[in-house]
């Protein structure tokens, strides 16, 4: 039997493959033929934790700090919450029935191909973009040594894109081993700096000529210096920063045991949220003023830099720099099962759907890293924007995955109603409310987008034509989903 005779029936019509009222779902997705179940329960808890901590942390942190001032922990704080929401949704999902196509997989069953089309391609609009903007921050991390100092940000984006797409491309299991140790030393870097600052805090040792405390926030114009509404703009740019946190749910389809492994990853999110991301900023803000910190560099390389201590700041920078590293690693990978999911359903180009010997879709993980290759063309023409001009562009592909994801969950919790199938016992709290209400928080990032004015209102302003796209996309392709379609019922 080929891959394309074990897809469902109709995949054309939403809902055509539900499941009976039993814990076996009767939906099969083609794409999940062929990969190898070698990632283990530690990959998995490390992806989760590496997909809740990039380069929206380390690297956007500081400007939007020097922006909002200390009330973006609040951001974070926020954005975090409704992170766990979707990370949780699409993990009754996977435990439902486990995928490497994930949500797109999801969307195909309980949306119809339609569904599977605009939620793969929105989220290949994140990672495609979220490429660019990982190989431009590992390009702007290089340059903080004086030997790269000279080497122009365009040649350090595309060595950069090199390394990690070859690295990727050997098989899933040194992908997951890759991710394991990055994730570890993400991890180790943020609680040296914890306990660091921690120290800096409690015995007030002075910092670059600040002494760190609570003057730091009260006589610089308190939690919100420039009034609130800079912190509620800067969410769009704080949802960037926990854009993959989805990832763990495509790395379910290639792990074994998935139902005893993914709720305790999952569910250890929101504390990291908690403890790295709003502890790490309320930190940075007791350490020194939000006026020290700038978006050119990153707020932890800032503090240890200031501190004075030798090699400190280079060695943090090197921790970041595998951040972005890490981060760019886990976009050509879960494009790549992604575009494959797609490819054997006929919604994306048929190379993506090629697997190598290694059980890895090479296809669609050279499509995403085409689009690096654009990310380098643009940091030659604009080195000082590029960071930003892409970081809007993926935030509206994060937004719209998320809600593709929310979407699908809703679907499913009202199949379960109309006993069409039984909801395992991991469940997303408070359904269907917990969903409704973060698709309007979804909604009210798009509109703060806007009301951001400049690159945000661009983007936005930029919806119609990416509808547009899909759109005219759909039309070319809606052909050769039908074949596919009509051959697997052959």
């Amino acid at each position: 039997m080929s891959d394309r005779m074990s897809t469902a029936a109709d995949p054309l019509s939403a809902g055509s493959a539900a499941s009976t009222a039993s814990n076996t779902p009767t939906h099969v997705d083609a794409g999940d033929a062929g990969y190898r179940k070698d990632l283990k329960s530690r990959h998995i808890n490390m992806i989760a934790i590496g997909g809740a901590i990039g380069t929206g942390l380390f690297l956007g942190a500081g400007g939007r700090m020097a922006n909002a001032g200390p009330s973006l922990f609040i951001a974070y704080a926020i954005c975090g919450v409704f992170a766990f929401f979707v990370v949780r949704a699409l993990g009754e999902l996977v435990l439902y029935r486990p995928s490497s196509g994930a949500f797109v997989s999801y969307a195909r069953e309980f949306m119809g191909e339609k569904g599977a089309y605009t939620a793969g391609w929105l989220y290949f609009l994140n990672w495609s973009t979220t490429a660019v903007a990982d190989i431009t921050a590992a390009a702007t991390y290089a340059h903080f040594w004086s030997m790269f100092s000279d080497v122009p940000q365009w040649i350090l984006a595309l060595i950069a894109l090199a390394i990690v797409l070859a690295a990727n491309l050997i098989s899933v299991k040194y992908f997951g081993e890759m991710e394991f140790w990055f994730a570890i030393i993400k991890v180790a870097a943020l609680v040296i700096f914890m306990v660091v600052g921690i120290f800096l805090v409690v015995t007030s040792h002075d910092v670059g000529g600040h002494t760190p405390g609570l003057a730091n926030i009260s006589e610089n114009g308190g939690i919100f210096p420039n009034g609130v509404m800079p912190m509620l703009l800067l969410i769009q740019g704080v949802v960037f920063a926990y854009a993959s946190v989805e990832l763990c749910g495509v790395a379910a389809g290639e792990t074994e045991n998935p139902e005893k492994i993914m709720p305790k990853a999952i569910n250890s999110i929101m504390w990291r949220v908690g403890l790295f991301y709003v502890g790490s900023v309320v930190l940075l803000a007791l350490i020194l003023p939000y006026t020290a910190y700038t978006g050119d560099q990153s707020p932890f390389v800032t503090v240890f830099d200031k501190l004075g201590i030798p090699g400190a700041a280079g060695v943090m920078n090197l921790v970041v720099l595998t951040a972005a590293l890490s981060s760019l690693n886990s976009g050509l990978y879960s494009t790549g099962r992604i575009l494959r999911s797609m490819s054997l359903a006929g919604s994306a180009p048929k190379f993506t759907g090629v697997m190598n010997k290694g059980g890895v879709p090479y296809g669609g993980i050279l499509l995403t890293a085409g689009f690096g290759v654009a990310g380098v063309f643009l940091n030659f023409v604009m080195p000082e924007d590029a960071f930003e001009l892409v970081l809007n562009f993926a935030s509206i592909g994060i937004i719209g995955t998320w809600a593709m994801i929310m979407v699908c969950s809703l679907l499913f919790v009202r199949r379960a109603k109309e006993g069409k199938l039984v909801r395992p016992a991991y469940q997303l709290p408070w359904a269907p409310y917990t969903q409704i209400v973060t698709l309007v928080f979804l909604a009210s990032v798009v509109v703060l987008m806007w009301m951001d004015g400049g690159v945000g209102r661009t983007t936005v302003n930029c919806l119609p034509l990416i509808a547009a796209a899909l759109v005219g996309g759909w039309f070319l392709v809606r052909g050769r989903v039908r074949a596919t379609a009509g051959s697997a019922q052959d």
